[in-house]
C-alpha cells in the first residue's frame, strides 16, 4: 500500500512538472499579447495594449490622438493647449496632464504602460525609464512624409491598434489625392515662389517637411529652390536673390509673452529688403502654424494650408482639422 502511495504521489509530481514545462500559465500569455520593435531594434513586449500612454513630443502626440481614443492620454505636451500652434485644442481638453520636458521622475510619477520617445528628443533618458520597468519606444521624429508613415505604423503597433495605423494611412492617403487633384489644375505658369520666415532660422530649406508639403501644394519653395538645406541659415542677401512672390510670416507668441511682431520688423522694415517683390506688394501671409509645422499625418491639412494662402479659396479649411482613425 504505501509502494503504491509513493507512485501515485511521483506520478502527480511528474504531471505538474510536465504540465508547468508543457503549457504557459495566464500570465505568461499575457505578457505575450503582442511585441514591438523600435527604431533601435529593441523588442517591446505589451501584456495589453496601453491605457495610459506618454509620447515626448507635439508631433508623436498628434499621431497618436489619431490612433487611440483621448483617454488613453496620460498627458500631453503643453502646445497642444496653444490655438496658434495646435489644430487638436478641443480635442486636449479632457487630457487632465501637461508635460513640456518632464524628467525622468516626472515621467514614472503618470505611471505610463507606453512612453514614445522621438529620436529628436533626449535619448538619455530610455535607458533609466526600461530600469524603472516602463514599456519605451524610441520612434522617428518625422521630418518628412516617408517619417510620417513610419510612425504612424510603429505607434500604432505600439498602442495595439494596427488596423487603425492603416486606417490613419489610408485617409492622409486620400487628403492628399484630393489636394493634388485641386493643384493639378494650377498652370505651371501661375505657380508661386513663397519663403517661410521661421523663428527656427535654419527651418524650411530643402530636406523640411515644409519643403515637402511646398511640392505637394504645387509652390515654389525658395530656399529649397536656391539649395539651401534645411538646417542652414539663409541670410538677407539670399533672401533677396530668391525675391519670393510670397512671404509667410510667423505667428507663434508664447501666449503673449513673445514679441512676434518686433521679429517681423526685422524683415518688413529693413531698407535692404524694400527691392523685393513680396515687401513692394505686400504679399505677406500668415499661415496657421498647427498645420505647416506639423509632423503628424496631419501634414495634409499643412499642405492643403500652403495651397490655400498661396492660391486661394478652392483650398479654404478650418484651424480645427485632424484625422482620427477612431470612431
Amino acid at each position: 500500500m504505501i509502494q503504491k502511495r509513493i507512485a501515485l504521489l511521483f506520478l502527480c509530481v511528474l504531471c505538474a512538472v510536465l504540465t508547468a514545462c508543457g503549457v504557459p500559465n495566464a500570465a505568461e500569455e499575457k505578457t505575450a499579447a503582442y511585441t514591438v520593435t523600435d527604431i533601435e531594434g529593441t523588442e517591446v513586449a505589451f501584456p495589453a495594449p496601453p491605457k495610459r500612454i506618454i509620447t515626448l513630443s507635439m508631433s508623436t502626440d498628434e499621431t497618436m490622438l489619431g490612433l487611440v481614443e483621448p483617454e488613453r492620454m496620460a498627458a500631453v505636451n503643453t502646445l497642444l493647449d496653444d490655438p496658434v500652434s495646435s489644430n487638436v485644442t478641443g480635442l486636449v481638453k479632457a487630457i487632465p496632464q501637461r508635460i513640456g520636458n518632464p524628467t525622468v521622475e516626472e515621467i514614472i510619477a503618470l505611471q505610463p504602460d507606453l512612453v514614445v520617445v522621438p529620436d529628436w528628443g533626449d535619448l538619455t533618458m530610455v535607458p533609466s525609464l526600461r530600469e524603472a520597468g516602463l514599456k519605451v519606444v524610441v520612434c522617428k521624429g518625422a521630418r518628412n512624409l516617408t517619417e510620417i508613415r513610419e510612425t504612424v505604423t510603429l505607434l500604432a503597433a505600439a498602442a495595439g491598434e494596427p488596423e487603425r495605423g492603416q486606417k490613419l494611412l489610408s485617409m492622409m492617403d486620400a487628403k492628399l489625392a484630393e489636394i493634388q487633384d485641386k493643384v493639378a489644375q494650377i498652370p505651371q505658369t501661375e505657380r508661386k515662389t513663397v519663403v517661410l520666415i521661421s523663428l527656427m532660422s535654419g527651418y524650411g530649406g530643402l530636406g523640411s517637411s515644409f519643403d515637402e508639403a511646398c511640392r505637394y501644394a504645387g509652390v515654389i519653395n525658395g530656399r529649397a529652390e536656391l539649395g539651401i538645406r534645411d538646417f542652414q541659415v539663409m541670410t538677407k542677401e539670399q533672401l533677396v536673390q530668391i525675391d519670393p512672390d510670397i512671404l509667410f510670416l510667423p505667428t507663434y507668441n508664447d501666449h503673449g509673452n513673445y514679441d512676434v511682431q518686433k521679429f517681423r520688423r526685422e524683415y518688413l522694415d529693413d531698407p535692404s529688403l524694400q527691392t523685393m517683390k513680396a515687401i513692394r506688394t505686400k504679399a505677406f501671409a500668415e499661415p496657421f502654424e498647427g498645420y505647416i509645422y506639423n509632423c503628424s499625418q496631419d501634414f495634409a491639412f499643412g499642405v492643403q494650408e500652403i495651397a490655400y494662402r498661396v492660391y486661394g479659396d478652392a483650398f479654404k479649411q478650418s484651424e480645427h482639422e485632424h484625422l482620427s482613425a477612431v470612431e
